[in-house]
């Protein structure tokens, strides 16, 4: 924790005084972000980092394996849906990024599925790119090899299909108010893949 705590006290010395201007403007004046990024948990994939955003520039969801599950308005828990609402109803963020990423531990756990032990809340949250591991495993029978980058491309095709079901994202999508992307990150080349018009990830010019 010290680590932490000393990482703290380090940008409070530089980055936060050297930036004080956006700090006071975004406490005095609210936030008002163009995208929402839906990333997955992982420690190695942080978005800000990825594309160097400054406070107050993306709304950033992050959840394993970067799931939307489809709109549900029920009594149960809905992290991810409530912050999506709050980014489109509340702050009309214009574009929706679905930001997967290699080397991915809840589509491997996902794949895996027959060998992989119960759990509390893994498993079910899961279940909602069950169609993803379907495709990837159908695509991939004489390449086992490629099943995990292909479950992960296959992942982020759910979530934007799943994004659709809201009825408020569909309204905006459909206006042209709101723009959907499939991106995703190579950890070990740091390029990133962006889901063209074709079906078909394809690598961002660098």
């Amino acid at each position: 924790m010290e680590r932490l705590i000393n990482g703290f006290r380090r940008f409070h010395r530089t980055y936060y005084q050297d930036h004080r201007e956006v700090f006071d403007a975004l406490a005095s004046n609210g936030q008002s972000p163009r995208a929402l990024v839906i990333a997955c948990s992982d420690s190695r994939a942080d978005p800000q980092l990825i594309f160097g955003s400054p406070p107050g520039e993306i709304f950033v969801v992050r959840n394993v394996a970067n799931l939307v599950p489809p709109y549900a308005p029920n009594a149960d828990y809905h992290g991810t849906s409530a912050a999506l609402e709050f980014a489109v109803r509340a702050l009309s963020v214009e574009h929706i990024i679905v930001m997967g990423h290699t080397h991915c531990g809840g589509v491997n756990a996902l794949l895996k599925q027959s060998e992989t032990p119960g759990s509390d809340f893994i498993s079910n949250w899961m279940s909602i790119a069950q169609p993803a591991r379907e495709r990837a495993l159908a695509a991939t029978q004489d390449r086992p090899e490629d099943a995990q980058r292909t479950c992960e491309h296959e992942t982020i095709k759910v979530s934007l299909g799943n994004l659709m079901t809201f009825p408020w994202i569909r309204e905006r999508v459909e206006r042209g108010d709101l723009s959907l992307h499939g991106w995703h990150f190579d950890l070990e080349t740091g390029n990133l893949m962006r889901l063209g018009s074709e079906g078909a990830f394809e690598p961002v010019a660098l």
